[in-house]
């Protein structure tokens, strides 16, 4: 007999399906790193039978939510009936998206899922800093359009902004241009060192990490209060003031649920996230020949995570107040460049080794000192 979810240790909260292998901009710092797609050529993506399959067998796990994502998931060919079948079983609806394929009917289609909530790229306010970063012509137009018919469907979409030398001085310009198109907040996103992002660390075309901190503090403490909208920042939970995750802008702790989610990738695999594309290794099983309650109860990449967060997390990570919420902020992200669950965040390991963490985040100075962490 099926485990009850209400007696379940570990609910299957949300999945992330990436649905599509193809991704319609070519985008010179994705950690997904998918293969350009254009009308002249086309890469699989996850069926809608497989899909609706995958849906059954979660909901009795516990279910309650889906993210899309990709590549790009607006380019699957069946994207009205997936967002049909996420509407039909009262899921939580959320989409990343380059915003490029969003029509008004793709948008009034999310608008009738539960709770939408949409997050489109725009790296810059203007044409030619966007599509240096997304790497097509004309895709600065398409997704203003696309931010505009979901604000006309009714949402309030999100923007995120992944910083770089060559867009970090648009980044109020971006919170403008959010506000007049009618957003509801502004993500800024560090430039991760995974796939395509990797190679742009090594060549030195990222933020260093003082500068990086600088921006943090700058967003939370300056940007913040020129605006109504929401804005965040994407380092790690140490870095930022209890007043912004509790306060009234605040996201709570807005961190991964790594214990709560699972990946599906395009080609049907169970994975730990997106990262399956790139590390074999946290690929968990296939939703064709594998029952999800049983990947879900008994993976052992799953089993060791749930056994050893967080007190197994190593260096910095091991060290901060506030390793319980945060779980090493990116489990998939430190395990691709050390091979290990349990390795420090690069972020938090890099301002570590500058002097830059917050000793007040740091369990062995707060014992010493017996100064509450700010």
């Amino acid at each position: 007999m099926a485990e009850k979810k209400e007696d379940r240790r570990f609910s299957l909260n949300q999945i992330y399906f990436y649905l599509t292998e193809g991704c319609n901009l070519r985008c010179r710092h994705c950690w997904i790193a998918p293969k350009y797609q254009s009308e002249n050529n086309s890469y699989p993506s996850l069926s809608s039978e497989l899909f609706r399959a995958i849906i059954k067998q979660a909901k009795p796990l516990g279910l309650s939510g889906v993210k899309l994502t990709g590549g790009e998931p607006l380019l699957h060919p069946q994207i009205h009936e997936i967002l049909e079948e996420i509407r039909v079983h009262d899921l939580r609806l959320t989409v990343e998206t380059n915003g490029v394929l969003c029509t008004e009917g793709l948008a009034q289609k999310m608008a009738a899922c539960k709770n939408p909530f949409v997050a489109v790229s725009l790296d810059a306010a203007d044409a030619e800093t966007h599509e240096w970063v997304r790497g097509v012509s004309g895709s600065f137009e398409a997704a203003k359009e696309g931010l505009r018919n979901l604000v006309e469907a009714d949402l309030r979409p999100q923007v995120i902004m992944t910083i770089m030398p060559g867009n970090k001085d648009q980044m109020e310009a971006v919170v403008h241009l959010a506000e007049l198109l009618g957003c509801g907040s502004v993500k800024f996103n560090i430039l991760q060192p995974i796939a395509r992002g990797e190679k742009m660390h090594e060549e030195g075309q990222t933020l260093g990490i003082e500068e990086l901190v600088e921006v943090g503090e700058w967003v939370e403490n300056v940007l913040s209060s020129s605006t109504n909208l929401r804005l965040y920042y994407s380092h790690p939970l140490a870095f930022r003031p209890l007043s912004r995750m509790f306060g009234d802008k605040g996201d709570g702790c807005g961190v991964c649920g790594i214990l709560g989610i699972l990946g599906v990738l395009a080609d049907g695999s169970y994975a730990l996230c997106g990262i399956g594309e790139t590390v074999p290794e946290l690929i968990l099983g296939h939703a064709a020949k594998d029952d999800l309650e049983d990947v879900w109860d008994r993976a052992p990449v799953l089993q060791e995570l749930r056994e050893g967060l967080p007190q197994r997390l190593e260096g910095i990570c091991g060290q901060c107040l506030m390793q319980s919420r945060c779980l090493g902020n990116c489990i998939a992200e430190n395990y691709y460049r050390s091979q290990s669950l349990w390795a420090p965040f690069w972020f938090c390991e890099e301002t570590h080794k500058r002097g830059l963490f917050p000793g007040s985040r740091l369990a062995l100075q707060r014992s010493r000192s017996g100064i509450a962490s700010q």
